[in-house]
């Protein structure tokens, strides 16, 4: 039995050879050629996954130009920056809180968050006063308001300016320029909304630069309908052209206006208790951004959460953003995934809308593809992610590595379109 056994076993491999050499050569026995063998993906060795999906783009944007109002560019250099809408890859809007001036010997162009030795940040706030304009010790260098809205192409070269917003935002001395910028996906008319925390006002122009609303009183703080407001922060639509504005710093609310800006309500408030804040609880009121089944969500930044709100201010929902999270901004792709820039751990981070966290990448510093102040972020047509930065006072522009994995690519911003409605 047991020989008979192996035998047969033996026979087996035999009849598996035979067949295997009646082939013609080439391994297959039908005469067709061989496909080859898959091999395995290239792996590259060390590194990490610094940037995530993405890889920096270079010298971007370019050097602000001298123009014919005179004023020179040499020994200057870009302001903290908080406000980037990209509306198409070759115009991406920006406002900035006005230039720097560099110290002796310092490269040009170089960024706040890179000099050496260091000055601190790329604070917008005037040279001896705080962010709420009480005094302070001075620093010894102040800005000049040069270059608050530019418009740049997908090379970083200016395209469009609006200098007589210069004058605007220096009106108020504790004013220390744009928060946010921002365009309605629903309006044909492309207005620009620009946020104005420190001067506690929101305006609104037409698309080629005329003032048609003003929000609040132009340096009072205070929480009254849309009559003040109390350092402002962003603001979102619905399809009807109903807004909603955070509000922001001190306000602690959010404030519902029709289309045409005639107040309709407004919830929220302080915490009772700073150590265990509640729903409808506020400390830093500093994003906002609705879903396509008109859910508000909106960033408390200090208390490192997001609190979820029906249109009225019905509370629905809340999730934390983690323990050393200080989240910046947020926007919600048009395939309803959340994208924020989170200004705690210098990274920026991707939930679902039920508050489930599933990606992240980033870090902090100065260097080229590291962040100080991530302060919004928008993305274009083609996959690129631009970011604008408070404390390291730079603009940075990213795009998809030619294999990046398409979830972990930031979704895209609704904007309008022919046919919206």
């Amino acid at each position: 039995m047991r020989a008979q056994w192996w035998l047969r076993d033996l026979l087996v491999l035999a009849v598996v050879g035979l067949a295997a050499g009646c082939s013609n050569g080439n391994g297959n026995g039908g005469g067709e050629e061989a496909a080859p063998a898959a091999s395995a993906p290239a792996q590259e060795r060390g590194g990490q996954d610094e940037l995530g999906p993405y890889e920096l783009v270079e010298n971007w944007p370019q050097p602000l130009p001298d123009k014919d109002d005179g004023v020179k560019h040499d020994g200057w250099t870009w302001g903290s920056n908080g406000a980037i809408w990209a509306e198409t890859p070759d115009r991406i809007w920006i406002a900035q809180r006005g230039e720097l001036p560099l110290p002796p010997g310092a490269k040009p162009w170089t960024p706040y968050g890179m000099l050496m030795p260091s000055r601190g940040n790329a604070t917008g706030n005037g040279d001896g006063l705080s962010a709420t304009c009480e005094p302070v010790p001075k620093r010894g260098w102040e800005r000049r308001w040069h270059h608050t809205l530019f418009v740049v192409d997908r090379d970083g070269t200016i395209v469009q300016e609006w200098p007589h917003l210069d004058k605007m935002f220096a009106q108020d001395r504790c004013g220390r320029g744009p928060h946010k910028i921002k365009m309605s996906p629903y309006d044909a008319e492309k207005h620009v909304w620009i946020i104005d925390d420190q001067q506690h006002v929101i305006w609104k122009f037409t698309y080629d630069g005329k003032l048609v609303m003003t929000l609040g009183t132009l340096g009072k703080r205070g929480r009254d309908a849309g009559n003040l407001f109390d350092r402002p922060t962003d603001i979102d639509w619905l399809p009807d052209g109903t807004f909603f504005i955070s509000d922001g710093y001190g306000g602690t609310r959010v404030a519902k206006f029709d289309r045409d800006g005639k107040f309709l309500m407004d919830w929220g408030g302080p915490p009772k208790d700073p150590n265990n804040p509640g729903p409808n609880e506020f400390n830093t009121v500093h994003s906002i951004a609705i879903s396509k089944d008109r859910r508000l969500f909106v960033v408390d930044r200090t208390h490192r959460r997001f609190q979820i709100f029906d249109e009225n201010g019905k509370f629905l929902d809340m999730f934390s953003t983690g323990r050393y999270s200080s989240p910046y901004y947020h926007f919600i792709s048009t395939d309803q995934n959340l994208w924020v820039a989170d200004g705690g751990t210098s990274r920026i981070l991707k939930y679902d809308l039920n508050g489930n966290y599933l990606d992240g990448w980033g870090g902090r510093g100065g260097q080229p593809g590291l962040f100080n102040g991530p302060h919004q972020i928008s993305t274009d047509q083609d996959g690129n992610l631009y970011v604008a930065e408070v404390f390291n006072g730079r603009l940075q522009k990213f795009r998809p590595k030619p294999n990046a994995d398409r979830a972990r690519v930031a979704g895209q911003e609704a904007r309008f379109t022919a046919g919206t409605n």
